[in-house]
Formats: C-alpha cells, structure tokens, sequence
C-alpha cells in the first residue's frame, strides 16, 4: 500500500489512557470481533447453550467505570499503526461520501476509537478479546490496536492491506446502518448476520478498488486482503478452536465466502454488486 503519515483526524478518538473494570457486555448491539467470537463459540459448545444471545440480552450484568489516564504511553510500532489506520479511515470515509452521494445520501463521518484491554462503548463494555467492532449506538469502531499482531501471528494474515481490510469491513457495517439494512436485518437470526457480515466484506472490498484507482493499494496487495478474509471464516475459526465445524451456528460466513464476496466488491467497485440478500451466499471463489 501507498499512504502517507502526518494526518491528524478529528475522527479517531485516541482512549488508550482510560482503564476499564466492572461487569461484562451491557447488550445494545455488540458486534463481535474474532477474538470474542472464538471465547464465545468454544463456551457454548461447552455448555451446550448459544451464549452469543448475552451480547443483545445484556445478560451479563454490571456497570462498567473507566478512568481515564493522564497520558498515552505509546511503542513505535503502535505510533505507526494509528497514523495508518487514520489514513485508512481518512480514505475510506471520503470514498463513502462519494460513493453515497450519488445514490442521494448524505454520508455522516464514523468516529474510530482506539482503546487497550477495555471499553465503555453506547453498546456496553467491550474487553479486547471482542476483536474490531462497529457500534449502532454511537456510530463509532472500536479497535485495541494489539489485535493486528494477533491477525498476523495468531490468524497467519500479514501486510498493510490485511489491517486495512478489517478497519474498512468495520467501516462497511457503518454504511448498512446509514443505509437501513442493519436495522432491517437485526432479527434475522443467523442467516441475516451472515449476509450482514458478506455484505461488509463486499463493501471493504468497494473500498479497495476506489483505493486503487487512486494508487493507494496495488494489485499485489489484493492477496493480503484476501488471505485475512479467509483467516476469520466461520469454518477456520470453529476448526481452530474445536476442531470441528457447525454450520448452523454460522454467524460471519465461510473463508471461500468472505473471499468470494470480498473479492466481488474489488473487482467490481459497486454497491449493487454487494446484494448478500438475494439468493445464495456462495458465490464461489
């Protein structure tokens, strides 16, 4: 990828300094990330109970505090990645308010929170192990920065264009809530989680080839992009974690089709082409 450093977006809400404590998940709308969802399916399969039903009941209980700290203590490698991901959103924003302007929509600015170990977010507390995650309550991605080394060492899906596909999918479920569509599926049940989750992916792909008729990401840089796609698939992530696979508990998709509809809004550039709720899913590869 080609970007630049030096950008100071009013949009990225720098939280590093807070702690967070108290009980779990206030409900709301959590949208789990990887690292929660594996937590979450291995527990349920243990208990023999969908606990994935606690992230909307708020049955986890509590009323987190936070304390927010006097400074941020930041490693370089940290430093380079929040001027990254402030491109990436600086980016990615502007491709939507483009993009939705010709459909006659006016595009409102997400805010991207970065925060370590825990946060207190309109859709309730959230700990690291959630994973990147949009929130409908206050229009805001929350991401520890710490997951990317978790991406390329734990899920084996390294490079720039891998963080940038979870900061612009992350970004995708903002524009189906700007769009209606998350409203519209919220109790579709697993089935419409799966579409929702395609459809982001498609839209990250969206992002993508506006980002490379601009010469920031390079056609090299689509395999990145792809391999992350592929490293939080339903299938991989349940093998991973039991090693066995459910599919009736799909919420996200599969590696073929989170690569497949990625793919699709790369190639293609198109809103239209991210119909995940008509017909199959499986689109192929």
């Amino acid at each position: 990828m080609r970007w630049s450093s030096g950008s100071d977006s009013s949009d990225v809400e720098d939280r590093r300094g807070e702690t967070g404590g108290g009980g779990g998940f206030g409900g709301g709308g959590l949208r789990l990330g990887v690292g929660g969802f594996v937590v979450l399916l291995v527990l349920s399969l243990l208990f023999r109970r969908n606990l994935f039903t606690l992230l909307d009941s708020g049955a986890a209980g509590g009323v987190p505090t936070t304390v927010v700290g006097d400074s941020v203590v930041s490693t370089p490698r940290e430093d380079t990645l929040v001027q990254f991901v402030t491109f990436v959103l600086d980016t990615a924003q502007a491709t939507w308010t483009g993009l939705l302007a010709q459909q006659g929509t006016q595009y409102q600015h997400a805010h991207l929170v970065l925060f370590r170990d825990g946060i207190n977010s309109a859709c309730g507390f959230a700990e690291t192990a959630s994973g990147p995650f949009y929130c409908p309550g206050d229009n805001k991605v929350y991401i520890d920065l710490g997951f990317y080394d978790e991406l390329r060492d734990r899920f084996g899906a390294p490079g720039e264009f891998a963080e940038a596909y979870v900061l612009a999918h992350e970004l995708g479920h903002h524009v189906q809530w700007l769009l209606g569509t998350e409203q519209r599926a919220h109790s579709g049940g697993n089935d419409a989680s799966v579409r929702l989750e395609l459809q982001a992916d498609c839209y990250a792909g969206v992002w993508g080839h506006e980002a490379g008729r601009e010469g920031i990401v390079e056609p090299s840089d689509l395999q990145d992009g792809l391999t992350a796609a592929a490293a939080v698939g339903d299938d991989r992530l349940q093998r991973m974690a039991t090693g066995h696979v459910n599919p009736e508990s799909f919420t996200h998709g599969t590696s073929r089709e989170r690569m497949a509809w990625f793919k699709r809004g790369f190639d293609t550039g198109r809103l239209d082409a991210c119909n995940t709720f008509s017909g199959s899913v499986d689109i192929g590869q």
